[in-house]
């Protein structure tokens, strides 16, 4: 309860190298593990030095003090996390180390290294395992740190809370703000970790080796879509494991699929939440389309009634479209049967629009999020009939309660720094001498935490080793703003949140 935040986390990263460490000696790769097993090693020593010398100090916790700790855990904590990981390669330099940790960090999963060959097996792991303890941390903070700042999504909501900062609450009747970290954590732990493990065991069941097994159930569940093996497309689980991680993408919709403590007032059922209801309906709704383009435009496409064919196009569309809109970038190993089905040869548009658009608010999907689109809905469908009825008086709606009066208006406002940020980051990019094709690609793939957009959307895949050293530290940033998103970043440099 004493010690800073970033320290504890800092402690939890250095005992998690031990487990790539103790792998390495499993499959003999003993300078693998060498290089964890020490790094954690000192990194729990130096953590355990700050903690003494800091032990008797009375620390003041406020919201604004823990929004600084995200901020400098997936700035700063990337640094000693690249420290083993390029020790165990010896080949790359500690640029591409730190870079690939923030990858994982944030949950973006964009891959440098283009060879999975190339890196030991334990190597994969500890990417994985980084991503995964990075879902882990943003399932927490959201409850714990931006649901009471109406941050993250939550200022679209009618009252974000549980905890929300009120200018009409007297500071006696606020939480402690470090006592509701710690009650969050204990609750939602167990769950993450649960579902991750059933995950594994599922896809192990279904063929999977178990190393791949771990490393994309970890992946599934925080959205990063990091694999030891390239992709699901070579995974020995096939239709079946496939079938397996569609059920469990779709806890990144919606909060609701795995806790209501962010729900204040209106449904708690998940079929009335609209973030669910708008995701299945794209789920459903863009994999349609694709499937009736075949009769419909696609013209140099010969018409095949095969059904064993449709069905395949059919679900790799499925997955695929899914698996982008919770940003987690797999690709369907039938994806290229959907693109021959459909006559869509590179429909990188696609999948570019359903990173920006994203997973569910609180969850581990980044982009713009479904209660964002969903409140600009709303609006629109408002707007349009104030145009036949300028007189009429338009009421919240039952299932509309969620959403605050101005949601569209805040949702829009993120939805245009949104934009701003896409826009400065391809200047950016582009300045360095990259192709401003690609500077998008490289942008929304940052901003939406989508790291597998950087070879999926393009014609060609880009290659992140070639890069610049600007342009690496150029896409460090953006991933970090997307992933804390653009409003909490302007939160920390407003004075008003600080003295409150």
């Amino acid at each position: 309860m004493r010690l800073p935040l970033l320290l504890l986390i800092w402690g939890v990263f250095a005992v998690a190298m031990w487990i790539p460490a103790v792998h390495a000696v499993m499959v003999d790769d003993h300078q693998t593990s060498q290089s964890f097993f020490y790094a954690g090693f000192v990194g729990l020593t130096l953590v355990t030095f700050i903690a003494l010398s800091v032990s008797n100090r009375v620390p003041r916790y406020g919201m604004p003090g823990q929004l600084m700790t995200l901020l400098a855990t997936f700035v700063f904590l990337p640094l000693y996390l690249a420290i083993p990981l390029q020790d165990a390669l010896q080949n790359t330099s500690y640029l591409n180390a730190y870079f690939d940790m923030v990858s994982a960090l944030t949950t973006t999963g964009a891959d440098l290294f283009d060879a999975p060959g190339r890196l030991p097996q334990s190597v994969h792991l500890w990417r994985a395992l980084v991503a995964w303890l990075g879902g882990l941390f943003m399932w927490i903070a959201a409850s714990a740190v931006l649901a009471p700042l109406s941050l993250g999504g939550f200022e679209v909501t009618a009252r974000a809370e549980p905890g929300r900062s009120d200018a009409s609450l007297n500071d006696s009747h606020r939480p402690d703000p470090r006592r509701k970290l710690i009650l969050v954590t204990r609750a939602l732990a167990p769950v993450y970790v649960g579902l991750t493990l059933a995950l594994a065991v599922l896809l192990v069941l279904c063929g999977e080796s178990g190393l791949v097994g771990i490393c994309h159930a970890m992946s599934i569940m925080a959205t990063s879509g990091i694999s030891p093996i390239g992709g699901i497309g070579a995974a020995q689980a096939g239709l079946a494991g496939e079938m397996v991680m569609f059920l469990f993408l779709l806890f990144a919709l919606s909060r609701l699929t795995f806790s209501n403590d962010t729900v204040a007032v209106g449904h708690s059922r998940l079929d009335k939440d609209p973030e669910f209801r708008t995701g299945l309906l794209i789920v459903l709704g863009v994999p349609l389309l694709l499937f009736v383009r075949h009769w419909v435009a696609a013209l140099e496409v010969n018409a095949s009634n095969d059904i064993a064919m449709a069905f395949a196009s059919f679900w790799g569309a499925l997955f695929t479209v899914a698996s982008f809109l919770t940003t987690n970038g797999f690709e369907s190993a039938y994806w290229f049967s959907a693109q021959e089905w459909s006559g869509l040869e590179t429909p990188g548009m696609i999948l570019l629009g359903l990173a920006v658009m994203g997973g569910g608010v609180a969850t581990t999907a980044g982009g713009v999020k479904l209660l964002r689109v969903y409140a600009l809905y709303l609006n629109g469908l408002r707007e349009m009939e104030r145009l036949v009825l300028p007189s009429s008086v338009s009421g919240e709606g039952r299932g509309n309660r969620r959403l605050q009066s101005n949601g569209a208006f805040v949702a829009w406002i993120f939805f245009m720094l949104f934009a701003l940020s896409l826009a400065v980051i391809c200047v950016a990019l582009s300045a360095f001498g990259i192709p401003f094709e690609q500077a998008m690609i490289l942008a929304v793939a940052g901003l939406s935490t989508t790291g597998p957009l950087i070879e999926a959307a393009g014609h060609v895949p880009i290659e992140l080793s070639l890069m610049a050293a600007p342009a690496k530290l150029i896409l460090c940033f953006a991933m970090v703003l997307g992933r804390l998103e653009t409003l909490a970043i302007i939160a920390l440099l407003s004075p008003n949140l600080w003295r409150s």
